[in-house]
């Protein structure tokens, strides 16, 4: 008995070590499978340990509720994502060692800004999931990219109203090591230029930070960390149009390495350009960190700017902080130095004017 107590013991206290932030984002795929076999592990030897014992009816409990819980999710999934041909996945190759993964949904779903989905590709991971923001949503009806690349204005009521139907969603994946990695050799086998593959999406969770009570939004990204950012951008630019968010000054701030990875969200960012009265509240600012020269760097408008280096972080909300129109929300989501430059400078100004910071983790 008191065997079976201290392996459940130290299987715990291997679940408390292995999850740290700095492990399971370094070593995410053998997090995930450690983290199973540990519960089994505790789970097993604890229900061995409790043995013809009252608190043993606790983790019989516990472990009812967890199995309820699990079946829910499988519930959820299924319906989800099974019928109807099933959910697809289009993997597209982007520049910078990215790809746009667009999900092809069963049935629509109800998105939010911020909002990210676990996904599960059996051919490239097997049963494993990875949680990845949801950059961009778009329902079966709807025309808006093909409309704004043929230089129409985008209604806010067609924005707004695309929220409720989503029948696809769009996210920027860069190659890293593992699934990510598998993902971008599969999509880089196809002689198309896109793959179609299957795919089951859980989600979407989070979405809880909304901007629309701020009347000055600052929204720094950081590379791919645009992915969180550009449905805030999408939703404050409609809601400014139609008149139900406060904001009325929205300013993104993207760092990135090379103007080539502008072609990430380049489709997403003509529509957000081409919609109602965007010019009267959105200005954008592009700093390249290392561009190949400076014919690279140029300002298509003044509303959008670019600009080579890295930004100044401090002075830059120094002078929108300066001008700012009632509550200012300052949001980040890139590498931890963009993070940390971001927090200092918002923390240097809280108490004497009215600023929050709102922080996105980079990674899982």
């Amino acid at each position: 008995m008191l065997l079976t107590g201290l392996v459940a013991t130290i299987a715990v206290v291997a679940i408390t070590l292995q999850a740290c932030a700095a492990l399971r984002h370094a070593f995410y795929e053998t997090f995930l499978h450690l983290h199973i076999v540990l519960v089994i592990v505790t789970l097993g030897f604890l229900w061995k340990h409790l043995e013809n014992t009252y608190p043993q009816n606790y983790l019989l409990a516990m472990i009812i509720l967890w199995a309820f819980e699990r079946f829910t999710r499988l519930v959820f999934l299924v319906y989800r994502n099974v019928g109807r041909g099933g959910t697809k996945a289009e993997l597209e190759l982007l520049p910078g060692d990215a790809c746009r993964v667009t999900l092809r949904m069963v049935r629509p779903w109800t998105f939010e800004p911020g909002q990210y989905a676990f996904i599960t590709v059996p051919s490239v991971g097997l049963w494993t999931s990875h949680p990845f923001s949801i950059a961009w949503s778009k329902s079966e009806n709807e025309t808006m990219q093909e409309d704004s690349e043929k230089g129409y204005k985008i209604s806010a009521d067609d924005v707004l109203a695309d929220t409720t139907d989503q029948t696809s969603m769009s996210l920027i994946i860069r190659r890293r090591s593992g699934f990510t990695d598998k993902l971008f050799e599969k999509a880089e086998r196809s002689t198309s230029g896109i793959t179609s593959i299957t795919a089951y999406v859980e989600g979407p969770y989070g979405g809880h930070a909304v901007l629309h009570s701020y009347g000055t939004v600052m929204i720094f990204a950081g590379g791919v960390g645009i992915t969180h950012q550009v449905s805030y951008v999408r939703d404050l630019v409609a809601g400014y149009a139609s008149g139900t968010v406060a904001a009325r000054k929205v300013i993104l701030v993207w760092v990135i390495q090379s103007p080539e990875h502008l072609e990430w969200i380049r489709p997403w960012m003509t529509t957000i350009l081409a919609m109602d009265k965007r010019r009267d509240i959105l200005r954008i600012q592009l700093f390249v960190t290392q561009p190949r020269s400076t014919k690279e760097i140029h300002s298509p408008s003044a509303t959008v700017q670019m600009f080579p280096g890295k930004p100044n972080v401090d002075t830059l909300i120094e002078l929108e902080s300066e001008n700012q129109i009632g509550a200012m929300g300052v949001s980040v989501c890139g590498t931890g130095g963009l993070s940390d430059d971001v927090r200092a400078a918002v923390r240097r100004r809280q108490g004497v004017r009215n600023i929050d910071f709102l922080e996105q983790g980079f990674t899982w």
